[in-house]
């Protein structure tokens, strides 16, 4: 996956190849999505779903002014109503492949995460966040809908009366709000969001992938289910670690007094 095959990403790999970052490029129209980014972002994140090496995405925005701040509305001042349910088939579609990406994503916000961007945002399993970051679901201002996800998302974030509160009203929640209000995980120095969320995923990365993988399929399809059938779900992911050579290896390596080297296998 090389950069040039997208026209509005930047897609990088650390040396080991464990750790793809995935920075939306546009930083002059602050990194708002035009339909080829949208088919950028599907294009992508359909490769990270079949690619063993992958451990963990680190998702963000190219420049310090945003991370994203939605929907590209100049590109779609002219649309058809065909045309704009077209383009935003393919946002819906990226979108999905965002949330159930098999490996944990981390969003680094710099700026503004607003609209589409902020949805991007919190489709990523958690954010770190610079103190400069701005969120918000203004939508309802532009007699639009917050389109990929975050009607049923950000509740399940910040709990409903916040979330309506957000989205009725489009009102933006500066960086300090957000880490409060548990949609931020950690609150870094300016310029700092992507340093912060690249170290993490190095701790990530590091864990046994297969494990990683299953607990983030138990706790996203857990967390909608009823708690019985949760549990059901969970010791089905303990079983699918227990019978491979990672787990081996982590107990090896334990009882050696050294670090594992987990292989995915």
């Amino acid at each position: 996956m090389s950069a040039a095959t997208y026209r509005h990403l930047l897609v990088t790999r650390s040396d080991d190849q464990r750790i793809v970052t995935v920075t939306l490029n546009r930083p002059e129209q602050m990194n708002a999505m035009n339909t080829a980014m949208g088919e950028d972002l599907l294009a992508c994140f359909d490769g990270l779903q079949h690619d063993p090496n992958v451990r963990v995405v680190v998702f963000t925005g190219a420049g310090d002014r945003a991370f994203c701040a939605g929907g590209d509305l100049k590109e779609r001042n002219a649309m058809t109503d065909e045309a704009w349910r077209a383009q935003h088939v393919i946002f819906e579609q990226a979108a999905f492949r965002v949330l159930r990406c098999p490996v944990p994503v981390i969003a680094a916000v710099e700026g503004f995460a607003l609209a589409g961007g902020c949805e991007l945002a919190i489709l990523s399993d958690f954010i770190v966040a610079s103190e400069t970051a701005v969120f918000g679901v203004p939508e309802t201002t532009l007699g639009i809908f917050p389109g990929i996800g975050g009607t049923q998302l950000l509740p399940r974030i910040v709990g409903a009366p916040l979330a309506k509160e957000l989205i009725f009203t489009g009102r933006r929640m500066r960086a300090d709000e957000a880490k409060a209000a548990g949609l931020v995980n950690h609150l870094v120095p300016p310029g700092q969001a992507r340093a912060t969320a690249t170290q993490i995923a190095g701790t990530i990365a590091r864990n046994g992938p297969i494990a990683v993988r299953q607990a983030k399929k138990a706790i996203a399809y857990g967390a909608e289910t009823d708690l019985d059938t949760a549990m059901i779900l969970a010791i089905e992911a303990y079983n699918a670690t227990v019978v491979t050579e990672d787990r081996l290896e982590g107990v090896r390596a334990f009882n050696e007094k050294r670090k594992p080297e987990f292989k995915g296998k």
